[in-house]
């Protein structure tokens, strides 16, 4: 099941001076690479935990409902369920009420559940159902220490090798901050 970003982080969960004060660069030459660094750092540790840091809104598509009634989020830790539509094979989009809908947030990954619903099965085979969803943490003040020391960790890693090709994998320390926090699939 796919997932788009619809609305990106508004901050990151390390500032750029922060970075800096880490790195110990006093100059201004550098801060669009830092910036850079910052974010890619994020992206890595989200892609490798399968979760968001920062509050974000993300549309998961389907193209049908599932035959258990739950749908397990491939975003997480999801916050709120903001709005599900069905598409007719018009093409035209019915809008579903999200209160019918149970969230087990407290799950990871998280469910939603829908078995219980009499909701219309879509009239397209393909991307029939699309659910609006926010998911993160929160502010970057809300992203827990341990994703803040793998990011910085990254930033510093990549900054000072960012003449050489690294490696693919996560550095162990990285790895073992991260560990706890990972949502597996099976």
């Amino acid at each position: 099941m796919p997932s788009i970003l619809l609305t990106p982080p508004a901050a990151e969960p390390f500032s750029r001076a922060d970075a800096k004060r880490f790195l110990r660069i006093e100059h201004e030459t550098d801060d669009e690479l830092i910036e850079a660094l910052i974010a890619s750092a994020r992206r890595e540790i989200e892609l490798a935990t399968r979760r968001v840091l920062v509050a974000q809104r993300w549309r998961i598509v389907l193209h049908r409902w599932p035959r258990s009634g739950r749908i397990t989020s491939p975003v997480n830790p999801l916050k709120a369920l903001e709005a599900v539509r069905v598409y007719d094979e018009a093409g035209a989009a019915d809008a579903v009420d999200t209160a019918v809908f149970t969230l087990d947030t407290a799950s990871v990954p998280a469910l939603i559940d829908c078995s219980r619903l009499n909701i219309p099965a879509p009239g397209r085979s393909v991307a029939g159902i699309e659910l609006d969803v926010s998911a993160g943490y929160g502010l970057p003040a809300d992203v827990p220490e341990p994703f803040v020391q793998a990011i910085r960790l990254l930033v510093a890693r990549s900054y000072e090798s960012r003449d050489r090709v690294m490696p693919d994998a996560l550095p162990h320390t990285v790895a073992a901050l991260i560990a706890p926090f990972r949502v597996l699939s099976l």
